[in-house]
């Protein structure tokens, strides 16, 4: 048997040098802050020399623990890939993604069909989500969601940004054939529709238009943006919509954006993995895609 540390103590030592932290360390693997260090001690012990020094509250890995961790990192995603090679080939890997509805019909699914044809052994699964926050509670591989690609704002999960996203007028096309949108000062003919679960979309947009609000002016609120959308194809109203979500309806003519150089950029989306979640080859695979798929 090769001399080499457990290999336990090897993978909780390769999350405290990423995170730098033994409490983070211990809630990314479900272990206490007193296990980890009691692991980081006993591979001190093997090796011979300090692999962490305490700056301020936080445990700090050496410049030689960093460069150890990457090789072992490594050496992990090798044996992940070789377990998996060493596989049944004929069983599909399966991966569970929850999304905003909107997003899940408007843009992933429609390009589901060219990763599977790019990686016809992954089966992707999708959940939908009717609000921004739902659902973030386990049972899924990857969520989807709007915001940003900060640990703080997702304490529990890896976070990636993929998806760049801005807003803009969209109006169907029998719509704009019966009350034309010359410019932007034409809104005040038309119904504005809007979703609760995308407050301030009109506010802003009126205010990068240079379009003073009516107090007066017809509106109607929809408790979800899929809903608002329908409402806009149906020529019940103008509203504002996320690009490059709704692309596939411009490039369809079920929509039109009059404005398209009047934008409101917002925040974009990201993949979030959970922590404690199984790092595979075909999980990177996927994140690897959404991140070409979004720079198109």
């Amino acid at each position: 048997m090769r001399d080499m540390p457990p290999l336990n103590t090897l993978r909780i030592f390769e999350v405290a040098a990423r995170t730098s932290s033994y409490a983070e360390a211990g809630k990314e693997l479900g272990l206490t802050h007193g296990a980890v260090s009691r692991q980081i001690k006993m591979l001190e012990e093997w090796l011979g020399q300090r692999l962490f020094v305490r700056i301020g509250r936080r445990m700090a890995a050496t410049p030689a623990a960093r460069a150890f961790a990457a090789e072992v990192s490594r050496s992990f995603d090798r044996m992940s890939l070789a377990a998996e090679a060493c596989g049944r080939p004929a069983v599909r890997r399966l991966l569970r993604v929850n999304a905003p509805t909107t997003f899940a019909m408007r843009w992933l699914i429609p390009k589901l069909d060219l990763f599977h044809a790019e990686q016809p052994d992954i089966e992707v699964v999708i959940t939908s989500a009717t609000t921004l926050h739902d659902e973030l509670r386990g049972g899924f591989d990857v969520a989807i969601r709007r915001g940003l690609a900060e640990a703080a704002m997702w304490p529990q999960y890896r976070a990636v940004h993929f998806l760049d996203e801005r807003d803009t007028l969209i109006i169907s096309p029998g719509l704009y054939d019966r009350l034309p949108l010359r410019c932007p000062v034409d809104v005040a003919r038309h119904v504005l529709l809007a979703s609760e679960t995308r407050p301030g979309d009109w506010t802003d947009w009126l205010e990068h238009a240079k379009v003073a609000p009516s107090p007066d002016q017809a509106r109607r609120v929809f408790d979800h943006f899929f809903i608002t959308r329908q409402a806009v194809v149906d020529g019940l109203g103008i509203g504002i919509g996320p690009l490059p979500v709704l692309q596939a309806d411009i490039d369809a003519g079920h929509l039109l954006t009059p404005f398209k150089e009047i934008t409101v950029t917002r925040t974009g989306y990201v993949a979030l993995t959970p922590f404690d979640g199984e790092k595979t080859s075909f999980l990177q695979t996927f994140l690897e895609w959404l991140i070409k798929e979004g720079a198109k």
